[in-house]
């Protein structure tokens, strides 16, 4: 399956981003799907997945209580809101599937295009 992520941009501390990513090739409907990101410097890391159906949600510690992850299947399109956003946060943030459980971010690939978030002081 091929992704594409869009929705980054420059925001202020504080601020709000929503994040899509949108499929190609195949359903998405058949995959968990997730958020990951990379920082200047830093190794790619986990933010949120989302099970099959969206029932079941995953979060890093960093994003509980701050984003917020979504699907909808018959648009086959995956949506990460984000909110109180930090400096922190700032990063490259892509969209990745998996055949395997939400649960094991580790098995995600697929990695598309990312879109670059930027949080200002």
């Amino acid at each position: 399956v091929q992704l594409q992520a869009s929705g980054g941009g420059v925001v202020q501390a504080g601020g709000s981003l929503r994040l899509s990513c949108a499929a190609s090739g195949r359903s998405l409907s058949n995959y968990a799907m997730g958020w990951f990101r990379q920082a200047p410097g830093k190794e790619r890391e986990f933010v949120a997945t989302i099970s099959l159906t969206g029932v079941g949600k995953y979060y890093a510690d960093s994003a509980k209580g701050r984003f917020t992850i979504s699907r909808d299947n018959a648009k086959n399109t995956m949506s990460l809101q984000m909110s109180s956003l930090k400096p922190e946060d700032t990063a490259v943030y892509y969209c990745a599937a998996s055949r395997t459980s939400y649960l094991r971010p580790a098995n995600f690939g697929s990695w598309g295009q990312g879109t670059l978030v930027t949080v200002s002081s």
